[in-house]
């Protein structure tokens, strides 16, 4: 079949990989994206997995709330210039602000919300009037509520002035400290779930189809190729997992380990949500 350009370009921008790469892997697969994909990732030419469906919106993420309950959005704008404007910035805080008041998530239905600083004018109406006096569009993109279950606690971080936040909910015992230590620890390592269980099927097996084509592909006999598999697929729990990854402050343990050690054997991580600006989502629970 013939390959359009559009699909060319939606390849290269999953994986980061060159345009004939990209043209290639979609003639191979005959127009499948998810495969060619896989294959690309096979040869080593895309860029990870988790950079997929990144876009390049300026703002900012903002995070309120307290430790039973928090919101947290991503307002867009076109330029860091707007981003650090106390307008923008207020704006968005006082969004923020509503959203967690209201427990509103939609965000269509948000912005059909009378805003709470001005109820004669709804929350779209409001942003119409941002873009009018800024002079950049502004885009209200997502909104995540988080409540702490019973036993446990919420705790925060946001990075670089709003270019990363995360919310995090783990057992109460832990502390303040180290669950805030676990929030920055997930800004910084972007893990994909929190442990094993939330790893599907579907992905287990694409993992370990392209860590057996790498092996058969290097030579190596299929009962060496298995033990390869295993040995990647433990490297890819301690990449992509929470509590198996190395702490950031301390590798020589795991988060997991080092929230039991601060809050006692029963002591884990349950949750998190983390938005990465410019991303199209970015909930890790």
């Amino acid at each position: 079949m013939a390959i359009t350009a559009q699909a060319v370009m939606e390849l290269r921008k999953k994986t980061g990989a060159g345009m004939m790469d990209c043209k290639r892997a979609l003639t191979e697969t005959d127009g499948d994206i998810d495969e060619a994909v896989k294959i690309l990732r096979t040869k080593g030419l895309a860029a990870a997995a988790k950079k997929a469906h990144r876009s390049a919106s300026e703002g900012m993420v903002v995070i309120v709330g307290d430790a039973a309950k928090m919101a947290v959005l991503e307002l867009n704008c076109e330029t860091d210039f707007v981003a650090r404007n106390d307008d923008f910035q207020n704006f968005a805080k006082a969004l923020a602000e509503q959203a967690l008041a209201s427990g509103v998530t939609d965000v269509e239905a948000f912005k059909a919300l009378p805003f709470s600083e001005d109820e004669n004018h709804t929350v779209e109406q409001m942003i119409s009037q941002m873009v009018a006096t800024i002079g950049e569009n502004l885009v209200l993109n997502r909104i995540e509520i988080v409540e702490a279950g019973e036993g446990n606690a919420l705790s925060s971080y946001i990075h670089g002035g709003g270019s990363i936040g995360v919310v995090v909910e783990g057992s109460a015992a832990a502390g303040d400290e180290a669950l805030h230590d676990v929030a920055l620890h997930i800004a910084a390592s972007e893990p994909r779930f929190v442990n094993r269980e939330e790893v599907t099927d579907d992905i287990l097996a694409t993992e370990k189809e392209i860590a057996l084509k790498q092996a058969m592909e290097q030579g190596k006999p299929e009962h060496i190729a298995e033990k390869i598999v295993t040995g990647k697929m433990e490297k890819f729990f301690e990449s992509e997992v929470l509590l198996e990854q190395p702490f950031a402050k301390d590798t020589s343990v795991t988060v997991g380990k080092h929230i039991e050690q601060s809050g006692g054997a029963d002591a884990t991580v349950v949750g998190f949500v983390r938005f990465k600006r410019g991303e199209e989502t970015g909930k890790g629970e």
